[in-house]
């Protein structure tokens, strides 16, 4: 058998290998004279001691859910019908602005009230119904029961106002890397006599904790910031009383949690 070397390889790309290079070569070159994108920004937005921005977000979501110690109870449990309650993922979108207020070089406050549009799915399964023998099974040949499925859909659009302190390196040629941390207030457009129509029925006011990094890459005119964050909600938002009786009793506690991907301009 022939052996492929890594040197012939090169020598049959070799005009694909060498394009590479030069284009490496001309980024490096571009980069270390004039920035990572072009001409180094001169945007006086950083020495601003307040500036604007707009941003745009895409985000998957959830039910932080917890059981009641009836449900897991060996015997006599609650909601006896009820296999397990499962929250799912799911994506949803919002857009808000960014309102910025300069400590130091460093050192930001951020204020980015935004619109929310989210959807949480919970598939609750409930156990399955007994199969007789009349179903022409003999012993060599069993069937598995099924367990019946009921998924639970509740839609909010959410209104949020995170105050978020961030903490950003010191730029280099066109670039930066930051650190955000804060807390936010959020509340449902929804009334709270149309969410109690709904089998899980929650609250419309929570608080949660904001987490993120992210990073600014500084164009000519503007600044782009992709950023990715973490948001936990604090509160219990679990409302007993108006949620379907079949599984009122299996839950003790709902919080919500966020993972979002901004894309930020300013």
């Amino acid at each position: 058998m022939q052996t492929t070397h890594f040197w012939n390889k090169l020598n049959l790309r070799r005009e694909k290998v060498g394009f590479l290079a030069l284009l490496l070569f001309l980024v490096a070159n571009s980069a270390n004279s004039q920035g990572l994108f072009g001409l180094t920004s001169t945007s006086g937005s950083d020495d601003k001691f307040i500036s604007y921005g707009f941003f745009l977000a895409a985000h998957t979501n959830t039910y932080r859910l917890k059981y009641t110690d009836e449900f897991v109870r060996a015997s006599d449990p609650a909601s006896p019908n009820v296999r397990g309650i499962f929250p799912q993922y799911n994506p949803g979108f919002s857009l808000g602005f960014i309102g910025m207020m300069r400590f130091h070089d460093q050192v930001q406050l951020l204020f980015t009230p935004k619109i929310g549009f989210y959807e949480f799915r919970t598939e609750v399964q409930y156990f399955p119904t007994d199969f007789t023998s009349d179903l022409g099974n003999t012993p060599e040949e069993p069937v598995t029961p099924v367990a019946d499925v009921n998924t639970i859909i509740n839609e909010a659009t959410m209104i949020e106002l995170p105050l978020l302190l961030k903490y950003r390196s010191q730029r280099f040629n066109n670039t930066r890397m930051y650190f955000l941390g804060g807390a936010s207030y959020q509340f449902r457009t929804k009334s709270q006599d149309e969410a109690n129509l709904e089998d899980l029925v929650t609250t419309g006011q929570d608080y949660s904790i904001e987490l993120g990094m992210g990073f600014e890459i500084y164009f000519r005119f503007f600044k782009f910031a992709p950023e990715i964050r973490f948001s936990h909600g604090l509160n219990n938002i679990y409302q007993a009383e108006n949620t379907n009786p079949d599984i009122r009793d299996a839950i003790s506690s709902i919080k919500r949690k966020s993972v979002t991907l901004y894309l930020n301009f300013q």
